[in-house]
């Protein structure tokens, strides 16, 4: 009797140690180490080096600190057992989010706050500064050619092709209507390429200009009105959405919001706007956008090609920008003439290309402070990339 429950003990204990087994190798197959691919490890280190450039060199932090952190999450590999984890999962808490982005509800509401937090002054005051954004569109549509001729369809040469706006909400927007499959790689390589403005612009303002131009000292501009500041908005989406209706959602609340903070009673709305709500979507924003990039997803020769589109489109648009003053300067008189450093300012990375044109500025005459001119190319772009996009929308969508 003694040796059958010896047995029975021993059969228990051997169905015990299995089922203990069983359960680990069930447990260590749903890790992230036994699913990873070297594509996961890849786009680890792009998070971790998005990070590090947002904190170390501070390129653009309230961006790239939350994609970055998004392309960490993005990228931890789990076994597909209808967890609900990812964010391309239907009903997943990250796909919830996600659809801020997939829908294209987060741009607009990033315009709002862009709205309220800007200042329309310098480009009221010298209205021809609106050309020079104007001017730097050509990146946006020279990139949609370039990428025609590589072979992508006109839906994705033109979401490929806004990247040269240096906008990431209208290149999340624009992606989100007409190459949703696209989106995580268009919306990376903007916000990356307007992290880098600091890098990539200065070289190609040195080289287009001389050191004559460098020098030149514009006019202060005038002081606007309170009465200016107001019509602004409410006259700037009614010309800009008649000409192109499609860029409405961001237009509108792009000039509701510059609205609210410049009739002087809505305070409360603009501090808001350009407060607590811009920084929770860009939150929001920033974490979905980069946890869209799953290796499997991303790490494809498209992304690599939309990379490399996504440099040459935001040169064209800075170099556009400084040679259209150049241009523009042989039509204007001695003392009204434009300092074509502020031409990389088109393209509407607001502040960063602004402060730029102010430092390259500096660099040649310590006392020539064009950040003031500069913020009205600056603004313009905002604008003119807002309204390309709908030009964009409106013929292929």
């Amino acid at each position: 009797m003694f040796s059958s429950i010896l047995l029975q003990a021993g059969v228990a204990h051997e169905s015990f140690t299995q089922f203990l087994a069983e359960n680990i190798q069930v447990f260590l197959s749903y890790t992230g180490f036994a699913n990873a691919t070297p594509g996961h490890f890849v786009m680890l280190l792009v998070g971790l080096a998005f990070i590090f450039l947002a904190i170390k060199y501070e390129f653009e932090p309230m961006l790239l600190i939350p994609i970055g952190f998004g392309i960490l999450i993005g990228n931890i590999p789990f076994k597909d057992a209808g967890l609900q984890l990812g964010i391309y999962e239907e009903g997943s808490v990250f796909n919830i989010l996600y659809q801020g982005v997939k829908q294209g509800w987060y741009p607009p509401l990033i315009f709002l706050g862009i709205g309220a937090m800007t200042d329309f002054s310098a480009l009221i005051s010298n209205p021809k500064l609106l050309l020079i954004g104007a001017a730097a569109q050509f990146g946006i549509f020279g990139a949609y050619i370039i990428a025609l001729q590589m072979g992508f369809d006109p839906s994705q040469a033109g979401a490929i092709g806004i990247i040269g706006g240096a906008d990431g909400p209208t290149a999340i927007f624009l992606s989100s209507k007409l190459a949703p499959n696209l989106m995580g790689a268009i919306a990376v390589s903007a916000y990356s390429y307007m992290a880098l403005v600091p890098i990539i612009q200065p070289p190609f303002m040195r080289l287009l200009t001389t050191k004559k131009e460098r020098l030149i000292r514009m006019k202060p501009p005038r002081v606007v009105s309170q009465t200016e500041k107001i019509i602004f908005p409410i006259a700037g989406l009614l010309l800009t959405a008649f000409l192109v209706p499609s860029g409405l959602p961001l237009l509108g609340m792009l000039f509701f919001g510059n609205l609210c903070k410049e009739s002087g009673v809505t305070r409360r709305l603009a501090e808001t706007a350009r407060g607590p709500l811009i920084d929770v979507i860009t939150m929001l924003l920033g974490i979905t956008v980069g946890a869209s990039t799953q290796a499997t997803q991303f790490l494809t020769v498209n992304s690599i090609k939309i990379f490399g589109l996504g440099a040459l489109s935001f040169v064209i648009a800075t170099c556009a920008g400084v040679l259209f003053v150049k241009f523009f300067n042989l039509f204007l008189r001695e003392g009204n003439k434009i300092n074509p450093l502020i031409g990389n300012a088109g393209v509407s990375a607001v502040p960063d290309s602004a402060r730029i044109s102010q430092i390259v500025g500096l660099e040649y005459d310590p006392t020539n402070y064009l950040l003031m001119h500069a913020m009205g190319p600056n603004v313009a772009g905002v604008i003119g990339s807002a309204v390309a996009a709908g030009v964009l929308l409106g013929f292929l969508g």
